[in-house]
């Protein structure tokens, strides 16, 4: 296999951490950059001692500059905050670099949108359309030809997998869907902050970000495009006192009341059936966040209430592999013509 040479803008972040671990292990991608203000001029593995004795580990931490990044690399991934990585992206592309960008800055397709929800103006409009929103399952035909991938937030990732086989076979009412999602303390960046200091968060449990969390307007665009028209939703965050993992339950309403289980379970089955990393749940099971850490897998289960005409949804996910780093990486492995599992397939859940 050829190598792919990498780097990572921003490596101290838990998603840039999830992801060192991960190219540590690829077969043929090797991180030729990591890129830290803060941290410029330390040796990586001495900033991240598991990396010793591993690919990456002697790598030096640098200031970003995007003609040094196009000298080192084919594929840059900027795990940096929203705001930032636009400009950064533009001058990759420029310098005829692939891009594969955690923040939201190239989410979302309207900038007027961006504007509303991140309160600043977006500085690269003109790249919006040419950014592909990197959901493998949905659209890995266009990520593979793709120069700039959009990285999907963590939160979307679980309510757009498990919404979409209820939207594909028709199931349920687009204009009735309240979203409840809950997400351990790392969806929250490692940034010091009061909110989310040991003490506030053992042994608690609480709601934040109601009614305004930036990723309504992420999922809305994506669950429109696939119903066709425009849906508005709620969606609603809580944070688990918990490290990391995601839970999304999904209440809708169901089109036709007498609408089985079987029915539904039937409609799931059939849409993921060639899924590497959906997994829907026999009846009776429900999904737990304990089951997909450190994994690439989304667990789905389904509750038909018939008395109340509702489908719920649970879908878990691990909210750094497969709602950050892991689909970055999935992602990059199509825009290099790599099989999407290359350096994933290994993965299993942590302990």
């Amino acid at each position: 296999m050829k190598t792919i040479n990498v780097g990572l803008v921003g490596i101290t972040g838990y998603a840039g951490m999830e992801l060192t671990r991960l190219l540590a292990g690829h077969p043929c991608m090797r991180l030729t950059m990591a890129c830290s203000r803060a941290e410029s001029g330390k040796r990586l593995g001495d900033y991240y001692p598991f990396l010793n004795r591993m690919p990456g580990a002697d790598v030096i931490i640098s200031v970003f500059e995007p003609q040094e990044a196009a000298r080192k690399c084919e594929i840059v991934f900027l795990a940096v905050p929203a705001g930032t990585a636009m400009d950064m992206a533009d001058a990759l592309l420029r310098a005829g670099v692939k891009v594969v960008d955690f923040s939201a800055d190239f989410r979302l397709h309207d900038p007027d949108t961006y504007l509303q929800w991140y309160k600043r103006d977006h500085t690269c409009p003109e790249l919006l359309h040419k950014a592909v929103y990197g959901l493998p399952e949905l659209y890995a035909d266009a990520i593979a030809k793709a120069q700039l991938v959009a990285n999907p937030g963590c939160y979307p990732t679980s309510v757009i997998l498990g919404l979409y086989a209820a939207i594909k076979h028709d199931l349920i009412l687009t204009e009735d869907i309240v979203v409840d999602s809950k997400s351990g303390a790392t969806g929250a960046g490692r940034k010091a902050s009061v909110p989310t200091l040991f003490c506030e968060v053992s042994d608690n449990f609480r709601a934040y970000g109601l009614p305004t969390h930036r990723h309504t307007p992420e999922i809305e665009q994506e669950i429109s495009r696939l119903a066709g028209h425009e849906v508005c939703l709620s969606f609603n965050t809580h944070l688990l006192p918990t490290n990391r993992g995601i839970l999304s339950t999904i209440y809708t309403k169901l089109k036709n009341p007498n609408t089985t289980f079987e029915e539904v379970h039937a409609a799931y089955m059939t849409t993921w059936e060639g899924s590497r990393w959906v997994r829907v749940l026999p009846k009776g099971l429900l999904p737990e966040t304990r089951f997909v850490r450190g994994s690439m897998f989304c667990d789905i289960g389904l509750v038909v209430d018939s008395r109340t005409g509702r489908l719920i949804i649970l879908s878990t996910i691990d909210n750094l592999c497969r709602g950050a780093s892991g689909q970055a990486l999935a992602n990059a492995n199509l825009i290099s013509g790599l099989p999407v599992e290359t350096g994933l397939e290994a993965l299993a859940p942590l302990a």
